[in-house]
């Protein structure tokens, strides 16, 4: 899986002024924890915050907090409710010994035969939630659409890969093919004409 490097500064917990004062500096206070470490309050600035949180790719983040590196993933981020700005964000620390629970987006390939036929594909789902061990995660999850047919579906609980285990739920879904109006106006014409 990609890693994305960030630095952060080690920051003492303070009331909202602050908090405030980070944010108006520009930057995100954030907090890193889990796999046997204290929790450690720092800081990020936050257009190095962005190429984590304005991509479509899943990463392993390398947080350099003054010198010393953690391997984590971000775990929870809170956005302000208007304005597309990252307030606070949480990092869980992982190893290579226990399986991780990460969202990996999702790369669709082939033409379903649904649409060769004159359906309308659509994508309901950009990412899963999956669980595996650091090593096995890959950058993707490759779907092959093809034989997706006619007012067909594919569902979470229809994948598999190899070393990871989906954790989106099974009834999920994922992409589908429908009728279009003016086939399904065809076929009823053509009934009629029976």
């Amino acid at each position: 899986m990609k890693h994305l490097e960030l630095k952060g500064q080690l920051r003492k917990v303070g009331n909202k002024a602050t908090i405030k004062a980070f944010r108006a500096q520009g930057l995100v206070p954030c907090n890193l924890y889990g796999q046997g470490i204290e929790n450690i309050l720092f800081t990020v600035d936050a257009k190095d915050l962005k190429a984590l949180t304005h991509t479509p790719n899943a990463y392993i983040v390398d947080l350099n907090i003054d010198g010393k590196v953690y391997q984590c993933v971000a775990h929870e981020l809170q956005w302000h409710p208007i304005d597309d700005i990252c307030l606070h964000a949480d990092f869980l620390a992982v190893n290579d010994k226990k399986p991780i629970v990460i969202n990996i987006p999702l790369k669709l390939q082939g033409h379903p035969v649904g649409v060769q036929a004159g359906g309308k594909f659509t994508q309901l789902q950009r990412s899963l939630k999956v669980s595996g061990l650091l090593n096995n995660l890959p950058d993707t999850l490759d779907v092959d659409i093809t034989p997706l047919g006619l007012d067909k579906r594919l569902t979470a609980g229809e994948l598999k890969f190899d070393g990871v285990t989906v954790l989106t739920e099974k009834n999920t879904i994922i992409c589908r093919v429908k009728a279009t109006r003016a086939m399904q106006q065809a076929a009823a014409e053509a009934a009629k004409a029976k």
